[in-house]
């Protein structure tokens, strides 16, 4: 029945304004929730033998004296008991409101449960678990595995044991000390690691406060509070000091920082507010009193008034031995007369040198709104998250000696958010899972707790906006509360920005507000809370709001997701649901839309990410295998075979148009061929060509052309293959496709140097592909910058800073996209061209390794026979021979069969290794079969290569004639191209044989 929030009159269900002051009645619906709680099942060991030998009257009393020692304990330590069924009861702790320290308060009532036992002359056994459930109300409170899981654990356990479950033992973990135990558990596929509790100390925290942790920034709040502590000092006055902030933020760490320097200086005594109701109203003052000497009773009187002011004159009389420092912690659980009691003495003991420390969640605030407020001693601090220096600081301590990989590290940072704890338990986990990172369950039961103080409206409202995001809008918190009558939606956002749970953000919807969670987590938190069917409706609801009333730039991306959720879940409770289908079906079509855009822009990661999740909506067919081309291609782009292979066997398996797709795909996923299948696959390109160009499908006949390139290019025909990639280019250009333009720029220019062409014609070239190319993106301008650069070098008009710098931007746009930097023309071009024209021997040799690393750690074999030739030319000019032909032997192990360029590096890698062993037949007769094979195909700068190997073939068998003939011609090839540093190069060379040009 609702009740009236402004006069407390309950009302019909069916009123819609209070009867008795008009007011419009909020509709609270009936919901059930998704939490964390932790489960104890209490169970009798010999009842059967105790019934045998015990008269049933007895019997009976000896029962109720159980279950209602049983329930007085339970309820005593914050518990809820669900059911007793026989011997057996059921507790949760968690329910109906969840407390950070729940797992701790069962594990507390589970020792004082067997202990109270006993002492009525029976045994127990217990298990205690903490997992996931779904609350509700009705006959069963919760449901779900932890219940299950609980209850086998008291099933396993002995007489008199308590076995808790591996979340509840890190959740308390600080107070006892257990032994792990593996267990068959009925029903569970795996064994279940559960943990026998040996000792409880009741007085301990479950998570203990790391404090001797770094002390990291807060400098700005760690000058107020010292300030403040020599304001009473010097005035002799009392000051009242209060640190706000959310759970694991750093006030004790601030709050111990500060006591450190106190010792000598002042007396300490700190007291700390319960969370439940295992103490006493004025729990924090006896604990004060203690640490001070004086007897509670001395100042615990038997009113309110008396007690403040017997208080306050046993404060006053003790400052005038010293300052006074008094910390109460977690002042948000205080009883109304302790905070009364701190207000007090706060307002009226001015003539000591009192100073009182309060330490506070934001919770505070909504039982006392104006505290400290209007005093002229106060000072109120909210502690904000660190900055990202100091969590990088932080995180370089906590983290330190434990090798993680940079994403690990990112996600680590990123999910702390700038909370320390929340780091700190990261890390920890991190340590414990060896790099492997998730949400610590410390931190799930405080943002759970912390949820769980808010009432239902305010609950309701940010649990809609979690499904929105980490930025949500009001009008969509709005419009997905329609089940909540008259909810006040501004209202309660206000709140929640005064709970320090959200804040305002700027709107990327106009005529609406936004709000950002403080924490990514809280979001988490809050959206974990709603159970699957209610996670679907509300994405549905909000993908169909967001489609009338957003207009932004990522819309496709974003209703795609939110239809994606409300099919998952819909699917999950039932996959027979008839509303999945078309879920699917939408959701599929808007994240398609995004992942070709995504494509268009060259974002390698989103094309993937975004074109995967709509073909996994779809079973196999048309629709589905539509998107295979572009995802092919993305899979191809950053070398990942396995995913393209299997993808492109589906696309072989449709029609017409998709079997010509997967001609041309199979082409670019594995170009190289004999010379036969060359010429086979030549054919079946210009086939598939054919039947793209009817249907009209002109990326598909681009495509055709690059698939045509790879062909030439492995059989070593630069110039066809130039004309190939170049009709390529053109058709994407032609048709406005911007995707893929910057790597087939850098084939174009790359097959128009192997084919002879000189640096004015290639400067003409990458004019005419110029052509818009800042409208296109910045990944394709860079791309035509590095490459402009690379001629220019090459020609002498620049200097390697300048390559350098021009190049930078392209590498680091392809590490952006998911394209390995190794991969592109212009690192290799940096790595290995770049030091071998300057003449750098360890760089050169330094850049060739890194480059087979890279390719070696990709995984595939495309380029690596290549790669392996280099490396073997490297070491040849190192004199290691050895090396080289180990090198070349690896080489030849990946090297396709078709593959004439690569073939005849490694000869000629091969026959220099020969030579400088001493081998001069063999070294000249695979210099000469290399020759043979450069005369067959077309590739200048092949020929240049072997020209300038065989130049040192000749050096080490002392025919420096025909070296220096060799040299000399290749001084002349390039110069008649306008490659001066390539002839600047190879005079350096004669130089050094001839100590002249």
């Amino acid at each position: 029945m609702p009740v009236c929030a402004t006069c407390g009159r309950e009302s019909p269900d069916d009123f819609g304004f209070c009867p008795g002051c008009g007011a419009a009645l909020t509709a609270v619906p009936a919901r059930e929730v998704r939490k964390v709680v932790t489960v104890l099942f209490c169970d009798l060991t010999g009842s059967t033998a105790i019934g045998e030998r015990t008269d049933p009257e007895a019997l009976r009393a000896l029962m109720n004296r159980y279950y209602d020692t049983a329930r007085v304990v339970l309820e005593r330590h914050g518990g809820t008991v669900e059911k007793f069924v026989g011997d057996a009861v059921m507790a949760v702790f968690g329910i109906p409101v969840a407390s950070e320290d729940d797992a701790l308060r069962a594990t507390r009532a589970a020792v004082e449960l067997r202990d109270v036992v006993h002492e009525l002359g029976l045994e127990a056994r217990i298990g205690v678990n903490t997992g996931a459930v779904v609350a509700g109300e009705g006959d069963t409170l919760v449901t779900g595995d932890a219940v299950n899981v609980a209850a086998r654990l008291e099933q396993a356990a002995g007489e008199g044991e308590i076995l808790l479950g591996e979340d509840t033992l890190h959740l308390v973990r600080d107070a006892v000390h257990a032994e792990p135990v593996e267990l068959e558990l009925k029903g569970k596929a795996r064994a279940v690691p559960a943990h026998l509790l040996r000792v409880l100390d009741g007085s301990a925290a479950g998570v203990a406060r790391r404090l001797e942790r770094p002390m990291v920034g807060r400098e700005r709040e760690r000058d107020r509070l010292r300030a403040d502590f020599g304001d009473v000092v010097e005035s002799r006055t009392c000051r009242l000091f209060t640190l706000i902030g959310p759970a694991g933020i750093g006030k004790s760490r601030l709050v111990a920082d500060f006591l450190d320097d106190l010792d000598g200086v002042a007396q300490v005594a700190r007291g700390r507010a319960l969370s439940y109701g295992e103490g006493i109203t004025y729990w924090p003052l006896v604990e004060i009193l203690i640490q001070l000497g004086i007897e509670p009773g001395d100042a615990i009187r038997s009113s309110s008034a008396e007690t403040q002011l017997a208080t306050r004159a046993l404060f006053e009389r003790r400052a005038e031995d010293g300052p006074l420092v008094l910390v109460v912690d977690d002042l948000h659980w205080a009883e109304p007369p302790m905070l009364d009691l701190v207000d007090h003495v706060a307002d009226w003991a001015r003539a000591a040198p009192i100073l009182l420390v309060c330490v506070s969640r934001p919770e505070l605030l909504d039982v006392r709104p104006q505290w400290a407020g209007g005093k002229l001693n106060a000072t109120s601090i909210l502690l904000e998250p660190l900055a990202s220096e100091e969590v990088d600081e932080l995180a370089n301590a906590l983290l330190h000696g434990l090798d993680l990989d940079p994403e690990t590290r990112a996600r680590i940072l990123a999910t702390a958010e700038g909370n320390p704890l929340f780091l700190e338990e990261m890390a920890a986990l991190a340590r414990e899972a060896r790099g492997t990172v998730d949400v610590p369950p410390t931190i799930r039961a405080l943002l759970q707790a912390r949820l769980d103080t808010l009432d239902d409206e305010q609950r309701a409202v940010i649990e809609r906006g979690a499904v929105e995001g980490q930025v949500f809008h009001r009008g969509a918190v709005t419009a997905l509360a329609t089940d909540w009558r008259a909810l006040d939606v501004p209202g309660r956002l206000t709140a929640l920005v005064r709970k320090e749970l959200v804040r305002p953000e700027r709107s990327i919807i106009a005529g609406d507000d936004a709000f950002r969670f403080r924490h990514l987590l809280i979001r988490d938190a809050a959206y974990e809370a709603l159970p699957k069917a209610v996670r679907a409706d509300l994405h549905e609801r909000l993908a169909g709001w967001l489609e009338e009333h957003a207009a932004v730039l990522e819309q496709d991306e974003i209703l795609g997701y939110h239809l994606e959720q409300a099919a998952r879940y819909r699917a999950e409770l039932d996959p027979h649901d008839a509303r999945v289908a078309g879920l699917r079906a939408r959701a599929s079509h808007r994240l398609a839309v995004a992942g070709h855009a995504a494509f268009e822009r060259d974002d390698l990661h989103a094309t993937r990410n975004l074109l995967s999740r709509a073909a996994a909506l779809l079973d196999e067919g048309p629709a589905r295998r539509a998107l295979l081309p572009t995802l092919i291609v993305a899979a191809v782009e950053v070398a990942d075979k396995e995913a393209a292979d299997a993808l492109l066997d589906e696309l072989r398996r449709g029609d017409a148009g998709d079997r010509a797709w997967g001609t041309a795909l199979g082409i670019l996923l594995a170009p190289n061929r004999t010379e036969d299948d060359a010429r086979r696959e030549l054919t079946r390109v210009d086939e598939a060509q054919r039947t793209l160009r009817g249907t009209g499908d002109i990326s598909g006949v681009a495509c055709c052309e690059e698939a045509r390139f790879w062909l030439y290019w492995g059989l070593g025909y630069a110039r066809d293959a130039h004309l190939a990639v170049l009709a390529a280019l053109d058709g994407r250009r032609e048709a406005g496709l911007v995707a893929r333009q910057s790597t087939l720029i850098s084939w174009v220019v790359l097959s128009a140097i192997h084919s002879g062409a000189s640096a004015d014609a290639l400067r003409s070239l990458i004019d005419r592909v110029d052509d818009s190319a800042e409208a296109a993106g910045p990944l394709l301008a860079a791309t035509l910058r590095s490459a402009r650069a690379r001629v220019d070098y090459a020609a002498g008009s620049i200097d390697l800073e300048a390559l350098r710098e021009r190049t930078r931007d392209e590498i680091e746009f392809l590490e952006q996209i998911g394209i390995g930097p190794s991969r592109s023309v212009s690192a290799y071009f940096l790595n290995m061209l770049a030091p071998w024209l300057e003449a750098d021997s360890a760089g050169h040799a330094l850049g060739r390794r890194r480059t087979l690393e890279a390719e070696e750690g990709l995984g595939t074999t495309l380029y690596l026979a290549n790669i392996q030739a280099e490396w073997a030319l490297s070491l040849c000019e190192g004199g290691d021979a050895p090396g080289a032909l180990d090198a070349v032997a690896r080489g030849r192990d990946v090297m396709e069969p078709g593959d004439v360029a690569d073939q005849v590096l490694l000869d000629a890698a091969e026959g220099w290794a020969r030579a400088l062993q001493g081998s001069g037949e063999t070294a000249l007769r695979l210099l000469g079969r290399a020759r043979a094979a450069v005369e067959r195909i077309d590739l200048a700068s092949t020929t240049d290569q072997v020209d300038y190997v065989d130049a040192a073939v000749r050096v080490a068998l002392g025919d420096l004639a025909a070296a220096r003939a060799l040299l000399e011609s290749l001084v002349e090839r390039s110069e008649a191209r306008g490659f001066h540093r390539y002839a600047d190069r190879y005079r350096r060379d004669l130089r050094v044989l001839y100590g002249s040009s």
